[in-house]
């Protein structure tokens, strides 16, 4: 077993086989958005969570990381862009492997928008990423969205498909994508997937509770889990919420639609 294998091995709960990942890097492209200021307090509930692993930014790690206990895993996030920027789906390399692992990563993050001028560059971006990262052993979690000037609806399920299968292709150990809201071919894409899917929060404006639908069906559809940032530190409560998401992705239940 190579150190790839090891460090998966820690994302993924012994007991369910799911892993529930807290996406808390939302700063660097949305700014001073309502919940931000949660976050140490979510850190430090994180050792009664049930939660596998937290993508933090570089900067957030450097402060925050002592509060991350050793059996949960920091993913340090690798590329980045602002809603401010012409166009604001770009998304930009701004932390080494190596300055990753300074500050104690034990996987690394990278975010693909598919269906746009720039998916070239950040398709290569994350060749680049997973070859150097897998030379270090380390786990990479690619979230891909189709997203960009030539997509009409990015929760089209043939184009959540399209995005698992490029985690699928392209090398890294998890893939993370939206559910989708229409079609089979999201279910297909997961059984034919060599590598763990894990469902993203939702659309902005999701609830809590349409995040737990969206886990349940992605569960139902053959995912491993989920990776969810604002509908918990966005909410009345974020450990409440975080509660919330921990029981239905450990206890894998499964609701039908009525």
């Amino acid at each position: 077993m190579n150190g790839t294998q090891r460090r998966m091995r820690r994302l993924f709960d012994k007991t369910s086989g799911n892993a529930l990942i807290l996406a808390l890097d939302h700063g660097a492209n949305e700014g001073m958005i309502e919940g931000l200021g949660a976050i140490p307090s979510i850190l430090e509930a994180l050792p009664t969570s049930k939660v596998q692993g937290v993508i933090l930014n570089k900067g957030l790690a450097k402060h925050f990381s002592a509060l991350i206990p050793a059996d949960v895993s920091l993913i340090i996030q690798m590329n980045a862009g602002t809603r401010h920027g012409s166009p604001s789906y770009n998304k930009s390399i701004v932390c080494s492997i190596s300055e990753a692992l300074r500050l104690g990563a034990d996987a690394v993050s990278v975010h693909v928008n598919i269906g746009n001028e720039l998916e070239d560059r950040m398709l290569a971006d994350l060749g680049e990423i997973t070859d150097e990262a897998h030379q270090l052993g380390i786990p990479v979690l690619a979230t891909v969205f189709a997203r960009g000037s030539q997509i009409v609806n990015e929760h089209d399920s043939s184009l959540v498909a399209h995005c698992i299968r490029i985690g699928a292709e392209l090398g890294p150990d998890i893939v993370a994508v939206p559910y989708p809201n229409n079609g089979d071919a999201f279910r297909k894409a997961v059984e034919a997937s060599p590598v763990p899917v894990l469902v993203t929060g939702g659309p902005l404006g999701q609830t809590t509770e349409g995040a737990i639908s969206n886990t349940l069906r992605g569960l139902e559809s053959g995912c491993k889990g989920c990776c969810i940032g604002r509908n918990i530190f966005q909410t009345k409560n974020p450990i409440e919420s975080m509660e919330k998401l921990a029981e239905v992705t450990h206890k894998n239940i499964i609701k039908t639609d009525s």
